[in-house]
């Protein structure tokens, strides 16, 4: 038998995702609720691969991050859109409910956490890098786990943050969440905030300590995701509990 006669694992295999809903995060941010009728299910953390084909055949494929928890009844990505990419434009402003595209996953299996895994749970996210740690803090809320958890979220200005009204809406449950947002280029007036990019002295004045070793997942700009982890290992939290997703400034 040769490997190309070896069929893919069902999770690599293309199917067809019907656009069920769509719901404006901010002004260059959506998400699609996804109808998958093969959907095999994922762990929070993992992402899937979106193809796109042109009438004239040509093809375009990008990776997104899930954005619902395990346990949701529906599939959410969220999607930023890059002005100059070739998949984003289409799909955080221009798709419609019922239109159709190709979609595999989940794929990937470092940067996952589940309940079971315990905590602290350190999150940090730059931008849309908050997509796949939301969908570990819904995964988190509907298992009703009290894992003491601590998001630090870098936006550009509050109109921008992702998710804003239901991250305010974990963080009243007080059962452990902690959420901090740090806006890097507008603030309004009154904001109680960070007002500047993610650094060593907001990683130790409000970050967990090596000593309770945290599990920690940062995702963002591939700048932020080097410095944080950089600073964090400086600081003695252990390698191997610190989990890296990036993503550069081009593509889509």
């Amino acid at each position: 038998m040769t490997s190309a006669s070896v069929a893919a694992p069902p999770r690599m295999q293309w199917q067809i995702a019907t656009v069920r809903a769509v719901v404006d995060e901010t002004p260059r941010v959506r998400s699609l609720i996804l109808d998958v009728p093969e959907w095999p299910g994922h762990r929070a953390g993992q992402h899937v691969d979106i193809r796109l084909t042109g009438e004239d055949g040509y093809r375009a494929q990008r990776s997104y991050s899930i954005a619902s928890a395990p346990e949701a009844p529906d599939l959410a990505v969220t999607i930023e859109r890059i002005d100059d990419g070739e998949v984003s434009p289409y799909l955080a402003a221009n798709v419609q409910v019922g239109d159709r595209f190709e979609i595999r996953g989940p794929i990937g299996g470092y940067f996952v956490w589940t309940a079971p895994l315990g905590g602290p749970l350190f999150l940090i996210a730059g931008g849309s890098g908050i997509v796949p740690l939301m969908a570990m803090l819904r995964h988190r809320a509907l298992v009703d786990s009290k894992t003491p958890t601590l998001l630090i979220h870098s936006s550009r200005g509050f109109e921008e943050i992702i998710f804003r009204n239901e991250l305010e809406r974990l963080a009243t449950k007080e059962d452990g969440l902690t959420v901090y947002h740090t806006l890097t280029r507008r603030q309004p007036v009154g904001w109680s905030g960070g007002a500047r990019r993610i650094d060593r002295d907001m990683l130790t004045g409000i970050g967990i300590p090596p000593a309770m070793t945290p599990r920690i997942y940062i995702c963002g700009p591939t700048p932020l995701v080097e410095s944080a982890a950089r600073i964090l290992s400086e600081l003695g939290h252990e390698p191997g509990l610190i989990k890296t997703e990036r993503f550069g400034p081009t593509g889509g």
